[in-house]
């Protein structure tokens, strides 16, 4: 019985404990090496183009569209641009 209850208190109070210690060292996450910071600041410059660029078209889509609609070639009937 004493065993058992040993056993019990040194699983739910004292493991927690050591896992805990070994959360807080420190995982470095960032390289330290130039070469490999360097590659990361270029992947992020490359990303961030293609954000900007995805919004340019975006917009200019979105101009073209509400042309399309100010010269009202949205409500021209269908059936006559048929080429058959």
């Amino acid at each position: 019985m004493k065993l058992t209850v040993f056993l019990t208190f040194m699983t739910f109070f004292k493991v927690p404990l050591l896992w805990g210690q070994e959360a807080k060292q420190a995982i470095e996450v960032f390289p330290s090496t130039p070469f490999y910071q360097y590659i990361i600041y270029e992947n992020l410059v490359i990303f961030w183009i293609a954000i900007i660029g995805l919004i340019v078209i975006i917009g200019m889509k979105l101009r073209e569209i509400e042309r399309v609609q100010k010269l009202g070639l949205d409500k021209t009937d269908h059936l006559s641009m048929r080429s058959d």
